[in-house]
């Protein structure tokens, strides 16, 4: 039995190994956002993800202000206009722990292994869940100032006062998700990260300016209360919506989400980066 020995061409080697130019490296803008649109792709495939910043705000619009309006407020009118900015920001803050969720599912496929041999900025991956996300915070929002609008919410800071509010809402979430990213690499499980992030979350939430006026509250739980960077957002959204806008709230707000992403998105780079 003879068996026979292909020799390629030289021209055929010379096509083979020609040495071309290679593509560019994309910008981390461009990586960033790729990554981003690859999060909005998982809400139109699983649109269930949608039930938490739809369904649950309304819930929550509705059942605190008819519930608790006329008790804390004397009438469900005078509630809402406290209240709903206060729900805005609840809600908005409670989803921001899907990022972590989101980025553990990745790790646990393998998909985040194939994300760390490409060619790209590093923080790439990690920029582009918190740029989908901005889109749940929005919706959000939305869906919650409709509810609002329909039911008697009416903002004395006008159209103007009710986007710079939602957008210092939004920016402050990004900020915020940098903790959960930071879960979603340190931690063992889903469930794991969920736990954590809702045993931070519901304090922040309740024990803030959210629901009632911290007056209210006693001294003791004041004191906590006044500085939960959750109360200086509410304050600053309601101010904002209200058209009685302060400078001091709002300037906190900026500088702890500017504190948040420095320190948290720092660990969280370095977690990324040892794994």
């Amino acid at each position: 039995m003879t068996t026979t020995t292909f020799i390629p061409e030289a021209d055929t080697l010379g096509t083979v190994l020609t040495r071309t130019a290679r593509p560019k490296r994309p910008s981390a803008w461009s990586a960033s956002v790729t990554f981003g649109w690859r999060a909005m792709l998982k809400i139109k495939h699983v649109p269930e993800q949608l039930f938490d910043v739809t369904a649950f705000p309304i819930m929550m619009t509705l059942m605190f202000t008819y519930l608790f309006g006329g008790a804390l407020a004397g009438s469900t009118g005078a509630y809402l206009q406290y209240v709903l900015p206060g729900i805005m920001v609840q809600s908005v803050v409670m989803i921001t722990m899907y990022t972590g969720v989101e980025v553990k599912k990745d790790i646990d496929r393998g998909v985040f292994d194939r994300f760390r041999t490409l060619p790209m900025w590093r923080p790439a991956p990690m920029v582009g869940y918190l740029l989908g996300d901005i889109l749940r915070y929005t919706l959000a929002s939305t869906v919650i100032l409709v509810v609002g609008l329909i039911l008697g919410f009416r903002p004395a800071g006008g159209p103007v006062g009710v986007v710079a509010g939602i957008a210092l809402l939004v920016g402050f979430s990004f900020a915020f998700s940098w903790i959960w990213t930071m879960f979603g690499l340190l931690l063992r499980s889903e469930k794991s990260v969920m736990g954590v992030s809702m045993l931070v979350l519901f304090p922040l939430t309740f024990l803030s300016s959210v629901f009632v006026r911290p007056v209210t509250m006693p001294g003791w739980l004041q004191a906590f209360v006044n500085v939960n960077p959750v109360t200086l957002l509410a304050d600053a959204v309601r101010a904002l919506m209200g058209g009685t806008a302060g400078g001091s709230e709002i300037t906190w707000v900026l500088i702890s989400g500017a504190a948040m992403i420095l320190v948290f998105g720092t660990l969280t780079m370095r977690l990324y980066n040892r794994r």
